[in-house]
């Protein structure tokens, strides 16, 4: 039984914050008039209910629903979904069909090239299949709520919608498992970490790609996932590399592919000071409007729940029933992996390797619609492996490699089925046996009642015959190919242990050689190791969760001041200072003296935070810039990327690796060392905090270099810019890209807790606001409540429903 260090909520999972983005709107001009914004009162007849449903809605817009039968309430909830965040789910089913070009033009056709080769159809089609006879009924109701919507106001859409001129077309029932499998494909750190080994490979050999690649901090380098590639020439033999990596970019500016950062934990009943559970959950992305994640209350005779839901997606996927609480956060599993495939033009056809002999590629077509241009058909290549990402950049007109892709199958999974089963769950016990029975979904589930916590790692793990998966695999062998999966017994677990509390932060949660290939990406430790700190200490109840949720210290300035202090490095490193020119020896021992007092609290209004991250800012450039520069290379891109993704090359260099071949300045004739580099990397730190913020270093703070900033679907700043305090190793994650600059690419956009002492657990804040339409009160009402640290009561009780959601409801009646 694995004991996790820490855990968390959907990890990368804001998709649709920033997934609107992709279309290039043109923001609320003149189409921002009440009538696109569905009333909140009076009667509205919709036909297909059955009988009278109430919505209510509290001051954020976080909606109610009551209803005397389920299917009621969730043709209800398809209403509601559609009135708030129409945009968003057409903007995220169009993504996962690859058809965004039809609402976006053809700059948005490479992304739609990379997710047609994916096929996520392929994988929602298994999944509704497999699911039960009840399930399917679940979704069918749902579809027909959002259809009455659509029916509706097909003629007074929001103004962001509007001004694309794409008309939505009807909600299908499998449409909500394709925008869940959509989900699930967010939870990959490995896939884009495995393209970007590729990108590096280009410039750097093969070598040194272990270096750039790290596993964890006390984990040996990975060399034989290096080695792999040992004798393979792979620079300029990957047609369409670059293609491909620019799709899993602009993916990532959509948080699909990008870092999956999320804390959770739970606190049992032996550690709170009410003698009962806790449960805290926090889901991270960018700060978009809206965000991904759609707080709603579904009350009827055999289920209630009340929580945070994905809008197109008919369930309430983390939150609380009145009797259990539960909360996912990515376990950044590594269930897919790519191989090169060796390719070669025969005849009219492609052909690939297998162990020596030459076989056919499959072919599927793909016709895509772009506007304001005239359609093209293209050809998908298939490999045993998985489709080709590369197939239509230039594959078919000379050989080199493919990139094949290898998704686990879904067939007979129960995901869906189970996911539902879960929100049903009366006790910690049945909560942990219905997420056993989730395999579509890589992540780590928390979940408490009011005398017990628990633990469960979800998905479907392959068996490699060798390998970690960590970088691609040659494919013309079957030495790495996949195996079946691993035994869901073998997945890990918790429950009640004796330390009193359980919890994620995407980090490392099995030890090294565990008997399972879970992952080899994980998160930093540190957001870990501080929820460890501060869970362990004392005794908790709900304000010091929010205390934890808002905490803004780093466990990683204590461990760099170990390093400077370190008795192979004390002396070298002042050597080095004082071998610096006399103008950079001063800001260099500036720095210094300033980062040894730092007690690594990253404020907004600090003086020290802001010098700290300089110092990380400027030594990513001077360990890498030299070999992977300039700034806006692919190779440097790639680093960049990679280091938001899980552990990076930098915090591993940073803190060990002093025999790495990237401690030295090659565009020098003399050999650098660690030592050098640091020094040089502290004076930097100086200058940059000079240039960027002034000479008066009374007024330096951290805030002035890092902002928040919500940004609508057409990129456009609609609040802010705000002083922002942390990064992405404190809890309060404020996260940047090292290497690039100091915008904050991630923050918590939702958190929640359950304290089972009080007569109504629940509590719940959003960064954004309820609606995705401009023109709603709820746009951007969440964002003063979440800046201030203030929550929003969701009570199971109906004595006490009137003074969250007043007496005010829209009645929605039977049509005809």
């Amino acid at each position: 039984m694995a004991s996790p260090a820490s855990i968390s909520f959907f990890p990368k999972l804001g998709v649709a914050a920033a997934v609107a983005s992709v279309l290039g709107l043109s923001g609320c001009q003149a189409w921002n008039t009440q009538d696109t914004v569905p009333p909140a009162t009076g009667v509205q007849p919709l036909k297909g209910l059955a009988q009278n449903v109430s919505v209510r809605r509290n001051a954020m817009g976080m909606p109610l629903i009551e209803s005397n039968s389920f299917h009621d309430a969730l043709f209800a909830l398809g209403y509601v979904h559609a009135s708030d965040r129409i945009t968003q789910m057409t903007t995220l089913r169009l993504l996962a069909q690859g058809r965004l070009a039809e609402m976006s033009g053809a700059e948005r056709l490479d992304v739609d090239r990379y997710m047609r080769a994916v096929n996520l159809k392929k994988s929602a089609d298994e999944l509704y299949k497999a699911s039960s006879p009840r399930l399917k009924r679940f979704f069918e109701v749902y579809a027909r709520g959002v259809n009455a919507y659509l029916f509706r106001y097909r003629d007074k859409l929001p103004s962001d919608l509007a001004a694309t001129g794409y008309k939505p077309e009807y909600w299908k029932p499998e449409d909500s498992a394709l925008l869940f499998c959509l989900l699930n494909f967010s939870q990959s750190a490995n896939l884009p970490e495995e393209v970007a080994a590729l990108v590096l490979a280009q410039t750097v050999t093969n070598d040194k790609l272990a270096w750039l690649s790290p596993s964890y901090p006390d984990e040996p380098l990975p060399l034989a996932e290096a080695e792999k590639l040992q004798g393979v020439r792979l620079n300029g033999q990957v047609p369409g590399l670059n293609e491909v990596s620019k799709a899993g970019a602009q993916l990532a500016d959509l948080n699909l592919l990008g870092a999956a950062s999320s804390n959770n934990w739970a606190i049992a009943p032996q550690r709170s000071r009410n003698g009962k559970s806790l449960l805290a959950s926090d889901s991270q992305g960018p700060l978009g409007v809206p965000s991904l994640w759609s707080p709603v209350q579904i009350r009827a005779p055999k289920y209630q729940a009340a929580g945070l839901s994905v809008a197109g997606v008919p369930m309430i996927l983390a939150g609380f029933n009145g009797n259990v609480a539960w909360s996912m956060t990515s376990v950044l599993g590594d269930n897919q992996d790519l191989f090169l495939e060796k390719i070669r033009r025969q005849g009219n056809g492609l052909s690939y390797e297998v162990n020596g002999k030459w076989q056919p590629v499959t072919v599927r077509n793909e016709t895509y619609f772009i506007k304001g241009q005239r359609p093209i058909r293209e050809a998908v290549y298939e490999t045993r492996h998985g489709p080709l990402l590369n197939s239509a950049q230039g594959l078919a007109m000379a050989n080199g490699f493919g990139l094949a892709l290898q998704l686990p199958s879904f067939t007979d999974d129960k995901t869906l089925d189970a996911f539902f089963d879960l929100s049903r769950a009366q006790s910690v016990e049945k909560a942990s046996d219905a997420s056993r029975e989730i395999r579509a979904m890589a992540v780590n589930m928390v979940f408490a009642d009011a005398r017990n916590i628990g633990w469960q790692v979800t998905g479907r793990y392959p068996n490699r015959r060798e390998g970690e998966g960590l970088l691609p695999s040659p494919g013309w062998e079957g030495r790495y190919d996949w195996d079946g999966y691993a035994d869901p017994m073998l997945h890990p677990y918790d429950q009640d242990p004796a330390q009193g509390w359980l919890g994620t932060t995407n980090q490392r949660v099995i030890p090294h050689g565990y008997g399972m290939q879970l992952s080899n990406s994980w998160a930093a430790p540190e957001r870990g190791e501080r929820m460890a700190e501060l869970a362990g200490a004392g005794k908790h109840d709900a304000r010091s969760l929010i205390a934890m949720q808002y905490d803004q210290t780093t466990t990683f300035a204590a461990k760099l001041k170990k390093v400077f202090e370190a008795p192979g490095m004390a002396q070298p490193l002042k050597q080095a200072i004082e071998a610096l020119p006399v103008a950079d020896r001063a800001k260099a021992r500036e720095a210094y003296t300033r980062l040894m007092a730092f007690d690594g609290r990253l404020s907004p209004v600090s003086a020290d935070a802001a010098i700290y991250e300089l110092f990380l800012q400027e030594s990513m450039k001077q360990i890498f810039l030299d070999e992977l520069g300039p700034e806006g290379s692919p190779a440097w891109k790639a680093l960049v990327a990679n280091g938001q993704l899980s552990y990076s090359a930098q915090a591993d260099h940073l803190l060990s690796r002093e025999d790495s071949p990237f401690w030295d300045d090659v565009r020098t004739p003399q050999k650098e060392d660690k030592a050098v580099i640091l020094a040089r990397s502290l004076a930097a730190a100086i200058s940059a905090g000079e240039s960027q913020l002034s000479g008066d270093r009374a007024t330096w703070q951290w805030g002035r270099l890092h902002r928040h900033e919500w940004k609508n679907g057409s990129g456009q700043v609609v609040r802010g810019p705000l002083a922002a305090g942390g990064d992405a190793t404190t809890l309060n994650t404020a996260a940047f890209a090292w290497g690039q600059d100091f915008n904050t690419t991630l923050a918590p956009t939702t958190r929640f807790i359950v304290d089972f002492s009080q007569p109504e657990p629940l509590t719940i804040q959003s960064a954004a606001g309820q609606s995705g339409n401009p023109a709603s009160p709820n746009y951007l009402n969440g964002i003063d409540p979440w800046i201030k640290g203030q929550y929003q009561s969701l009570p199971l009780q109906p004595q006490n429903f009137d003074r969250a959601y007043g007496k005010t409801r829209l009645t929605l009646v039977p049509g005809k």
